[in-house]
Order: C-alpha cells, then sequence, then structure tokens
C-alpha cells in the first residue's frame, strides 16, 4: 500500500493533514479520489456511465484530476486518474473524460478558486427529490449541515454538454457546498475530496429521510436558530473533512488494490 508523504498527520479526526511537497499533496488528493469513487460505489452511487468525482491540481491549478470515462466507480485506482487541463484536454492517464464531467466541473472549479473537490452523480434519492424542485427542510439534526448552504439550479435544459451550461450551474451553485439540479440530481463540494464526498453522502441521505418522512405525514421543522447553530458547527469544512474518515478507513482496508 502506498502512503502519503506527510507532514504529518493530524491526531484530531477533523483537522486534514499538511504535506512536505507539492507532488505528496497531488498523490493524497488521488488517493482520497479513488477512494471515494470506490465508496460511491459501494453505496450505489454507480449509475451507468453517469457521475463523476474531480479534485483540482495542487500545482497546476486549473486542472483537475477525474475518473475515466466508463470505468465503474469499484475498479478505479490512482492509477486510473486522468488529469484534464482547462480546454477538455487529457493531459496525463489514459482514457477519455466525460463531456459532462468536463463541462460540470471545469466551470465549477473556475468560478470557485477555494473548491478542491466537486462531486456529481445520478444517485436514486437525490435525483428523485430533484424533481420536486425545492430546497430541503431542516427536519433532522443532520440535515441541518446544509440549511440556507444549499441552492436550487431550478432550469433543466437536458443532458449537460457545454461548458455554457456548466458555467449557469456554477452560477446557481454560488458561494454554497451543494446543489439540487432540478430533474437531474444533486452535486457537492468542498475544500476538500475529503469533504465533497461526505456532503455528497450526506445531502442523498437527507433527501432520502426528506421523501420518507412526507410519505407518511407532515415534517416538523427545526426552528431557524437551532437549525442555524447547528449548521455553523456541523456544516463546516472541518466536519465535512472529519464526517468521511471512517469511511476512509473502511474502504482502505477492504481494497487496498485502490492505491495501485
Amino acid at each position: 500500500m502506498v502512503q502519503t508523504s506527510l507532514v504529518r498527520p493530524s491526531s484530531n479526526p477533523f483537522q486534514p493533514p499538511t504535506f512536505v511537497s507539492i507532488e505528496s499533496e497531488r498523490r493524497h488528493r488521488q488517493e482520497r479520489l479513488a477512494a471515494a469513487f470506490r465508496v460511491f460505489a459501494r453505496l450505489g452511487f454507480a449509475q451507468g456511465l453517469a457521475g463523476h468525482i474531480t479534485a483540482r491540481d495542487p500545482e497546476l491549478t486549473d486542472h483537475f484530476w477525474v475518473n475515466p470515462f466508463g470505468i465503474h466507480f469499484s475498479r478505479i485506482r490512482v492509477s486510473d486518474l486522468i488529469l484534464v487541463n482547462s480546454e477538455g484536454q487529457v493531459v496525463q492517464g489514459e482514457g477519455k473524460v466525460s463531456q459532462a464531467a468536463f463541462a460540470i466541473h471545469s466551470q465549477i472549479h473556475e468560478a470557485r478558486p477555494d473548491v478542491i473537490a466537486a462531486a456529481h452523480a445520478h444517485s436514486f434519492y437525490g435525483k428523485t427529490w430533484s424533481t420536486l424542485g425545492r430546497l430541503l427542510d431542516p427536519i433532522t439534526q443532520d440535515s441541518c449541515a446544509f440549511y440556507q448552504d444549499h441552492a436550487l439550479f431550478d432550469d433543466f435544459t437536458g443532458i449537460v454538454l457545454e461548458t455554457s451550461e456548466g458555467k449557469r450551474i456554477a452560477q446557481g451553485l454560488g458561494k454554497n457546498k451543494a446543489a439540487i439540479l432540478r430533474n437531474h440530481g444533486i452535486l457537492t463540494v468542498g475544500h476538500s475530496v475529503d469533504e465533497a464526498a461526505w456532503w455528497y453522502i450526506r445531502l442523498e441521505d437527507t433527501a432520502k429521510a426528506q421523501l420518507l418522512a412526507e410519505a407518511v405525514g407532515k415534517p416538523i421543522l427545526i426552528d431557524h436558530d437551532i437549525a442555524l447553530n447547528i449548521q455553523q458547527r456541523g456544516g463546516t469544512h472541518q466536519a465535512g473533512w472529519g464526517g468521511f474518515q471512517y469511511l476512509w478507513d473502511e474502504i482502505t482496508h477492504d481494497q487496498p488494490d485502490l492505491f495501485d
């Protein structure tokens, strides 16, 4: 198993590590990206050819690492990842980049310099909730992580194949960490691959909880002040990073070939 060379991994699970070099930081992002795909596969988020997670390169900041088109999430290794430039060209690795992945993610990374990673898939509950054209409500403690911190992109025009449409999605996302793409699915971003992946998992779960709750009754909303307080504590970049760590531990223990 390849281990990333770190200055020191923090003993605090809510504190990401620091790095001794650009190379070690790149390797770390690649490892987390490969692991995130494996986790998504385990959770059932792999839906045919749809879905992509990207990680900005730490040196070539207008380039991003992404899954090659056509490889199942469950099989992705670090060596399978491809590096794509701002023109949509694969400059490192073998394979093709999904046209939709480039159209969406290139524009998000350009519009949001703070974003290291972005995740989008067609997971069942997220795409089901997206058909309602609504934001999610603060009905559980977990859902409050997205309180006043997710957006609705309320203008579905078909499969995203052009960067102009990706630019509109990026504008709709704004400064939020998540977006519901009406009639399409959900999307999350983060200051790390870990954070973006965790928020995606949490957003899918939040959509599932509200769909089930509304199927049997009218959920009771959490009061604004309480929801906002929870968001400010449990919706931070550090909380997002920390939330993914137990999934990282599990998947790397079970599937160490992802480091290949």
